[in-house]
């Protein structure tokens, strides 16, 4: 049992560095502070989603981005938190209805994944008082 958790282990870390090292060539996406767009999903069928990258400000209560796009699907949800103060990032649709929510992080990375239909949904902090802040977001999905 313990060598099949240390096979487990190794298989989910040798697929998150494939993931990291990624193709890059689409650098006007990370670079924008107001926007961050999603990639396609690689493979067949047709099913669309992608991913989409949300980091919060190294300082102060704000995401670097308060707009995002996203193609309907299954779409990840990629979260930077290089602070030290604690984040996340939570999705609610059209209705307040929260459907999908990282781990509260600080100065790690985090990722969920929910499943979007054309529409306008909110991305936010749950951490108490963030959002009030105003950290939160739109995601447009197409």
């Amino acid at each position: 049992m313990k060598r099949a958790s240390v096979v487990l282990v190794a298989v989910a870390l040798a697929l998150f560095g494939l993931t990291a090292c990624g193709d890059d060539d689409d650098d006007d996406a990370t670079t924008a502070a107001e926007e961050t767009t999603t990639e396609e999903a690689a493979g067949g069928g047709g099913g669309g989603g992608g991913t989409i990258d949300i980091s919060a400000a190294a300082e102060g209560i704000a995401y670097d981005q308060d707009a995002v796009d996203a193609a309907a699907g299954t779409v990840t949800v990629n979260f930077d938190n290089p602070a030290a103060t604690p984040h996340d990032v939570a999705v609610e649709d059209e209705s307040g209805s929260q459907i999908g929510k990282t781990d509260v992080i600080s100065e790690s990375t985090a990722s969920t994944t929910v499943d979007l239909q054309p529409g306008n949904y909110t991305f936010f902090c749950t951490v108490d008082g963030h959002r009030e802040q105003g950290m939160e977001g739109t995601i447009t999905v197409n």
